[in-house]
């Protein structure tokens, strides 16, 4: 079992599950800004230690899988009116190919128990299946998809969703991989060029967050009483509002900020 319902639920968030019809609705949308060097350089020192290609993507994902780890009840989902929560903490990471034209991306499981160097490994080895082989679970259920008239996909993907989180019933053998998006999807911007972007959340999924990680760029910070550029990563936050209030969102947004501006303590 990968859900488990949420008995104690406040009589807001009761009468959020039925006041929106899905999440491209209750949709909200702010920005993180955080002192980049910290990070820039764990990213440096992570990769000289482990020999893997470590990116602030990493440390995104580990960042909010340990502010989902205290917050545990916005790792959920919505199911027939009522709030269902994941087991587990499992981040999406999407993966660009085709010289950036296309998207695909890959779930890492359990992000708040591995350490980024683990993050960054399970992940290149599922980016080396997507861009050199094409097979990854999602690549297939898209193209599946995809070889359907038109009229017929949205029904086909509204169907496979609904069975899968209304019903939890387990489609990878017929080629749908059982929640495939996890608690959150991370996608990086910073290659197209972007210090600032914001992603929908992708109804099917029915992921609570997503988030995009811009480019480091120099922004203005007061340090000291005076006014300095300082290297700045802008993190762009859309979550569902069913599933988190302003207030979770708040704390979960505090421990999120605390884990980047400490990635030597928080991050290991």
């Amino acid at each position: 079992m990968t859900f488990h319902r949420l008995e104690r639920v406040s009589s807001w968030r009761t009468m959020a599950l039925h006041a929106w019809k899905g999440p491209v609705d209750p949709t909200v949308y702010g920005v993180i800004d955080v002192d980049a060097r910290p990070l820039v350089a764990h990213v440096e020192k992570l990769r000289e230690q482990s020999g893997h290609r470590i990116t602030l993507t990493h440390l995104v994902g580990k960042a909010v899988a340990i502010a989902i780890a205290e917050r545990p009840e916005v790792n959920a989902i919505v199911r027939r009116g009522r709030l269902y929560a994941r087991d587990s903490i499992d981040v999406f990471f999407q993966v660009a190919f085709e010289g950036g034209e296309n998207l695909a991306g890959a779930k890492v499981n359990d992000v708040d128990d591995k350490s980024v160097a683990r993050i960054a490994e399970d992940l290149a080895r599922a980016t080396e299946r997507i861009r050199e082989r094409g097979n990854d679970p999602t690549q297939v259920s898209a193209r599946r998809l995809g070889a359907l008239p038109p009229a017929l996909i949205r029904a086909a993907m509204k169907l496979g969703e609904t069975l899968t989180y209304d019903f939890d019933l387990d489609l990878s053998k017929l080629g749908i991989p059982y929640d495939a998006f996890g608690s959150a999807m991370v996608t990086s911007v910073a290659g197209f060029g972007l210090t600032t972007g914001h992603a929908p959340l992708f109804p099917p999924s029915r992921g609570p967050i997503v988030l995009t990680v811009g480019a480091v760029h120099d922004a203005p910070a007061v340090l000291e009483g005076r006014v300095v550029a300082r290297p700045t990563l802008t993190i762009g936050a859309t979550f569902d509002h069913r599933i988190l209030d302003g207030y979770q969102a708040g704390r979960l947004a505090k421990r999120f900020c605390e884990a980047l501006e400490n990635p030597e303590k928080e991050l290991l």
